[in-house]
């Protein structure tokens, strides 16, 4: 048996650098030099090649984005994101949304870079919340040169942009459906005219139609300045948004008679969401729901001059809430060369019968594992409710079931929202942020961006609109 020892490499000291000679020096470096390119090819050589199914090893191409031609579309994708760091791409972390996304469309070379790909998002989602219905805007590998894209036949036989990125996505996230566009100046995020959220929830004791009471104060243009987290420090300063719907509905019925575990859904229609803000507005409707808060409890936190400091409470929880529908405008902000005013820049969304099949076979797999895991649960808590019933008294039953929903220390006596300490005004941060030369204040009055904004605060962040 051949046994190879490694000879240890001897370091050299400062001194024993020193104690060399200039020519001893020179020779000195030119090996490192040398041995630092024999490093390199053997890096790259171990990058550029890939072993095959029978073990040979064969040279991997670097992909010539030069010679492919490039389209503009819109791409569609759901994601589950409980287990998930938010949408948007972060620094200290790979486990986002975007990252898998990026991730998917460089391997299956559809783009080369994020910075060369023409990207935006219709909307950034937290930590731990969902969406069925995130669009994300750019450009990819056509097989078809620009003016060719948009003939009937070549829609139909362009690369499947779903199954090529579905093969490699993590099982959470699937693309669901592509839209040709005939814009390039298109945009997933300012193109977008509603974002509607759906938050659901179990119907518990909670009173549903002081929640709808409540729920009705804050339709049309407000101040949502107590009811979301104010970002002032990414030059975040005006809360002025408007909700188009907003409402409470049946989800799904529970198979018994106890109406306490039917689920049901706040749903919002808007143009533009603050930072949590459905979370805060969500967490004020289950104290109303819970008896503990008057529906005019809205009213009063929606009057900025009455009330200007936000009171302290915590957030609903992240994992009910699901970024449900976007809806795009017609034609683009941006002007499309060689398009009529009344030509729509939208095109039907393209389903491929297959990657449609096998993504609704993996959501029923999904579905199959959490459900089972719910029925069993389901069926241990009537088996209890029964012999506490029994034991206890008759007619008794426990209905908690959205209480933990809110986030949070729960004291022992509740303390209503308008007596609670209160947080700093947003004058006071404003001030605060500009003394810091975070943010500079101008002296013309602020006006809305709401019109070309998707409530997301600045890229710099990483939080989410919601």
């Amino acid at each position: 048996m051949d046994v190879k020892v490694k000879k240890k490499v001897n370091l050299s000291t400062t001194e024993q650098l020193q104690s060399l000679s200039k020519e001893e020096l020179v020779e000195k470096i030119q090996q490192l030099e040398a041995h630092n390119k024999q490093l390199k090819c053997i890096v790259q050589k171990n990058l550029t090649t890939v072993k095959g199914a029978d073990g040979k090893v064969s040279k991997k191409r670097p992909f010539d984005f030069s010679k492919c031609f490039k389209r503009h579309i819109l791409l569609r994708f759901y994601y589950l994101g409980w287990d998930y760091q938010g949408f948007a791409a972060q620094e200290d972390s790979l486990d986002t949304i975007e990252y898998h996304v990026f991730t998917a469309l460089k391997k299956v070379c559809l783009i080369e870079s994020r910075e060369t790909s023409n990207y935006n998002r219709c909307g950034r989602t937290d930590k731990g919340v969902s969406a069925f219905h995130q669009v994300i805007s750019l450009d990819v590998r056509s097989k078809f040169p620009p003016k060719e894209q948009l003939l009937e036949e070549n829609v139909a036989a362009e690369l499947d942009y779903c199954a090529m990125l579905n093969r490699v996505l993590p099982e959470e996230i699937r693309c669901l459906a592509w839209m040709p566009m005939v814009n390039t100046s298109y945009s997933a995020r300012f193109d977008c005219r509603s974002r509607t959220y759906r938050y659901f929830f179990p119907r518990g004791d909670l009173n549903i139609t002081a929640m709808e009471e409540a729920a009705g104060h804050m339709l049309g243009s407000h101040d949502f300045r107590n009811l979301c987290k104010m970002d002032v420090g990414n030059g975040v300063v005006n809360f002025v948004r408007s909700i188009e719907e907003i409402c409470i509905r049946p989800s799904q019925a529970d198979t018994t008679d106890d109406r306490s575990y039917d689920m049901m859904y706040l749903q919002l229609r808007g143009k533009a969401f603050l930072w949590h803000q459905v979370r805060c507005i969500m967490a004020v409707l289950l104290l109303v729901g819970q008896g503990k808060e008057n529906p005019a409890i809205v009213q009063e936190l929606l009057d900025v001059e009455k009330n200007p400091c936000k009171p302290q409470y915590s957030m609903a929880s992240d994992v009910p809430l699901n970024l449900y529908e976007c809806q795009f405008n017609e034609k683009s902000g941006e002007p499309n060369e060689g398009k009529t005013d009344d030509e729509s820049e939208l095109r039907p969304w393209i389903y491929q019968e297959d990657n449609l099949w096998r993504t609704i076979s993996d959501l029923q797999t999904l579905w199959t594992k959490h459900s089972v895991k719910t029925t069993m649960i389901r069926e241990m808590l009537a088996t209890l409710q029964g012999v506490f019933q029994e034991n206890f008294g008759v007619g008794r039953s426990l209905c908690n079931q959205a209480d933990s929903l809110t986030q949070g220390v729960r004291s022992r006596e509740y303390c209503p929202l308008l007596q609670r300490q209160r947080c700093e005004s947003l004058e006071n941060r404003i001030e605060h942020y500009s003394k810091k030369r975070r943010i500079e204040v101008s002296a013309k009055p602020i006006e809305s961006d709401t019109a070309r904004t998707d409530g997301s605060v600045p890229s710099t962040q990483t939080a989410c609109s919601t």
